[in-house]
């Protein structure tokens, strides 16, 4: 048989640590706040000069002495004021007030005895009078008159205004809906999009900043510019010049109009029909705005769609742009069409 085997022999110990359980702390219901303020540190500062004093805000800081601010308000207007370098004399502080000139000095109370015997009964250090200006002797007035402002003479009015008449001519700019160039805010209201005129006169001010620090341009012979255009060496100084030029050099003379049944049986003929200046301009911004929109854009942000305008119109004046083929090809299809313009009869 095999021998028996002692069970409980074989057992092995094995060591059993219970978890430790987290234990809440008890905290008091009620907390103090933290104080606000913050006490002096006399011990750190050099100059033991408090908190508010040692403050670079204006509205922070302690106000001057009473003999300060007449100092400085003297050295406005020109007068004399206290001087700050000595203090009051103890004989004026103690003017009216017996308890302490009976404490003083006997050389100080002699010193206020005779200066009140000297001085005349019932005279002041002060002048009280209501006499007006030009009412007493002749020395009082000079006086006065050096320390208050010259008269001013009274400019006669137009009867029946309350305020003067203007100066005329009146300046072009003096109105507030015609202060800007007819050019500039023809083109700013071009350029606004749902409204807002003010991103537009933002765009406006970019668009002029970007051509006034642009280089010369270079002038293509094969697509002059207007006649009498200034050098090109002179544009950037001007940037409403600048913007004035590349507009009316591509703006076309006409425009193309379709008239039904002109020609029977309902087919309809080409017609040019001349513009004025401002449909003109307006059709060559439309243009240049349409070009500067398939430009690719350098930048991100808000400056990018006005610096694509302004290198649309700087390619204007340098013949690149795409807007001169436009215009070409209007003029030409206006030659060509002036053969359609029935002229009235003579009776």
């Amino acid at each position: 048989m095999p021998p028996r085997l002692n069970v409980l022999s074989l057992a092995r110990t094995i060591p059993y640590r219970p978890k430790a359980q987290a234990q809440w702390l008890s905290r008091p219901t009620m907390r103090l706040a933290p104080t606000q303020t913050r006490a002096y540190s006399d011990a750190k500062s050099e100059d033991k000069v408090p908190a508010a004093d040692r403050s670079k805000r204006i509205d922070a800081k302690p106000l001057g002495h009473v003999s300060e601010e007449a100092s400085q308000m003297a050295d406005i207007t020109g007068g004399e004021g206290p001087d700050l370098s000595q203090g009051t004399p103890v004989q004026d502080i103690v003017k009216g007030d017996k308890k302490a000139q009976e404490k003083l000095p006997k050389v100080m109370q002699e010193q206020l005895k005779s200066n009140a015997s000297s001085a005349p009964k019932g005279s002041r250090s002060y002048s009280t009078t209501t006499t007006p200006i030009g009412g007493g002797s002749g020395a009082f007035d000079m006086g006065l008159m050096s320390f208050t402002s010259p008269p001013v003479e009274a400019v006669p009015a137009a009867p029946g205004l309350k305020f003067e008449m203007p100066v005329l001519p009146l300046p072009k700019d003096g109105h507030v809906k015609h202060r800007y160039d007819p050019v500039v805010d023809q083109v700013t209201n071009l350029l606004m999009r749902h409204g807002k005129k003010s991103v537009a006169q933002r765009n406006m001010a970019l668009i002029l900043q970007q051509l006034r620090t642009a280089s010369v341009p270079t002038i293509n012979p094969q697509r002059p510019l207007l006649p009498g255009a200034p050098p090109p060496s002179h544009l950037p100084l001007n940037p409403v010049l600048y913007l004035t030029l590349a507009i009316d050099s591509v703006s076309p003379l006409l425009r193309i109009r379709s008239q039904k049944g002109a020609a029977g049986g309902g087919v309809a003929l080409q017609i040019p029909v001349p513009l004025g200046q401002r449909q003109r301009r307006r059709i060559a911004i439309q243009w240049i705005l349409g070009a500067a929109s398939k430009r690719k854009t350098n930048t991100s942000g808000k400056t990018g769609y006005a610096q694509r305008v302004a290198s649309e119109l700087i390619a204007v004046i340098e013949g690149r742009s795409s807007v001169w083929e436009r215009r070409n090809m209007v003029h030409k299809l206006g030659i060509s069409a002036r053969a359609n313009i029935v002229l009235p009869r003579k009776r």
